[in-house]
């Protein structure tokens, strides 16, 4: 190993999407020092780490993302709901109280008001529950814990788990 340790993640190429370049292994000396061996390993373990966390740290920034989209439905229908009421919806209900007893128009107007700041917190509402936990990152650590514990014990790795 030449000690000139590159970064694990790149960002980049045609996809815009960030990847995680492999690396062919070089050949293990196998008369190399115990000392080599755990600084290799100590290598690797550390590239895997910053691995899981940065795919980690993608899947919440996609998370986090959806629930500011939701966020927004929620401030637009709290604005819609505040700023509406002395103006157009004033207006609404001097017109319908052309055809209409007083009472009567400014309860239609009301209605109409909490059925549109219902339907855009409901709007919000969805966008929220579509906020995801790191799935991959899960699988991955899982995977990465199976192969860890079966290197440890000198077994074979148990995929899936």
């Amino acid at each position: 190993m030449s000690g000139n340790a590159q970064p694990p993640i790149t960002y980049g190429g045609n996809t815009g999407r960030p990847s995680i370049p492999l690396v062919a292994e070089p050949d293990v000396d196998t008369s190399g020092s115990m000392g080599a061996l755990v600084k290799d390993a100590t290598v690797h373990l550390s590239t895997l780490v910053r691995s899981e966390i940065e795919l980690a740290k993608l899947e919440v920034v996609a998370s986090v993302k959806t629930g500011l989209t939701g966020a927004i439905f929620f401030i637009l229908a709290a604005v819609i709901g505040l700023f509406s009421l002395f103006f157009f919806w004033f207006m609404v209900g001097e017109i319908l109280n052309i055809w209409l007893p007083r009472w009567a128009a400014f309860t239609i107007v009301f209605v109409v008001m909490l059925l549109m700041a219902g339907g855009l917190a409901f709007l919000g509402l969805k966008k929220v529950k579509q906020i995801k936990k790191p799935e991959r990152t899960i699988s991955t650590l899982s995977e990465s814990a199976a192969t860890l514990k079966a290197a440890a014990t000198h077994s074979e790795p148990t995929p899936g788990r």
